[in-house]
């Protein structure tokens, strides 16, 4: 087997792997900007507003809380990030204090317990609805994860594909000046 050859079938296979790369590059950029955009259009529409710089809401966090949610504050929530803080330190901390610690299934448990009792009737009725708004937020957020995922991914595979293409390359020339030897 002959040295020119060999350098065009292994050209070949890595301009072969150069478009396979760079077309997954492509297919992953679009699924990084679907997620972002379903992401972006989905809470922009739900209008939720960050608790603006000093204000009481901000303040009556606990202080580790507060310094993270204080990151994004009086801004509209968009973004994946934005989803995840809001749910965890804003959301999740205002439900725990109302229910003192317990969860919504423990006060749900207590109010079928005693259906007379209107005031942890009502009590459950907001933990659910706050509940409910924090797994939608994390779900956007999840969503939003996986779109940076897929981002990142399409870096490294663009990267690749033009490392394989420029290897390609190299390898046509190496066979073209073995055919001048």
């Amino acid at each position: 087997m002959n040295r020119k050859f060999v350098d065009k079938v292994v050209s070949m296979t890595g301009l072969l792997l150069a478009l396979v790369l760079l077309v997954a590059g492509g297919l992953l950029t679009w699924g990084y900007s679907f997620a972002n955009g379903q992401v972006k259009s989905q809470l922009a529409s739900q209008q939720i507003v960050f608790p603006a710089a000093g204000s009481g809401a901000l303040k009556s966090l606990p202080q580790p809380d507060q310094g993270i949610v204080a990151k994004f504050a009086g801004q509209q929530l968009l973004t994946g990030r934005q989803a995840e803080v809001f749910a965890d330190n804003y959301i999740a901390v205002h439900l725990k204090e109302m229910a003192g610690g317990k969860t919504y299934s423990q006060e749900s448990a207590a109010s079928l317990a005693n259906p007379s009792d209107t005031a942890l009737a009502n009590t459950v009725n907001t933990l659910f609805k706050g509940e409910t708004l924090r797994g939608m937020l994390l779900n956007a957020y999840a969503f939003w994860q996986l779109g940076q995922i897929a981002m990142y991914s399409a870096i490294f595979t663009f990267i690749g594909g033009i490392l394989f293409l420029i290897l390609a390359l190299l390898g046509f020339s190496h066979a073209r000046k073995e055919d001048e030897d």
